[in-house]
């Protein structure tokens, strides 16, 4: 059973940088073909992706958001991390850490941590 879970500051400053780091047990983030994504959900906008890490360590990020992000790892300790810098109000939102199975597949997110919710205020 592999269990994801997400920590980090809950208030950030607008300007400033967010950054959660995502905890996995159960399954390692070097294990051939997974993808370990960032995701958001706010009341308006509803799920968005924001980019992963995979299992060899590349990155990708949401073109919206690229800019801005940066994901990285932690392998001695089965972490990653998520960057984002310049925060404003509109970045508030669940954030959510979730495992993805690239190719061959299943293309499917079997796993996701419980959220943490981030408010960007002054």
């Amino acid at each position: 059973q592999v269990q994801l879970q997400e920590s980090g500051p809950g208030l950030v400053k607008p300007s400033q940088t967010l950054s959660l780091t995502c905890t996995v047990s159960g399954g390692s983030i070097t294990t051939n073909y997974y993808y370990w994504s960032w995701i958001r959900q706010s009341p308006g906008k509803g799920l968005e992706w924001i980019g992963y890490i995979t299992y060899i360590g590349s990155t990708y990020y949401s073109p919206s958001l690229k800019s801005r992000t940066s994901i990285s790892r932690d392998t001695s300790k089965n972490q990653f991390t998520l960057y984002l810098s310049s925060v404003t109000p509109e970045d508030t939102a669940v954030y959510y850490c979730a495992r993805f199975r690239g190719d061959p597949g299943p293309h499917e997110y079997d796993y996701w941590g419980q959220g943490t919710q981030v408010t960007v205020s002054s």
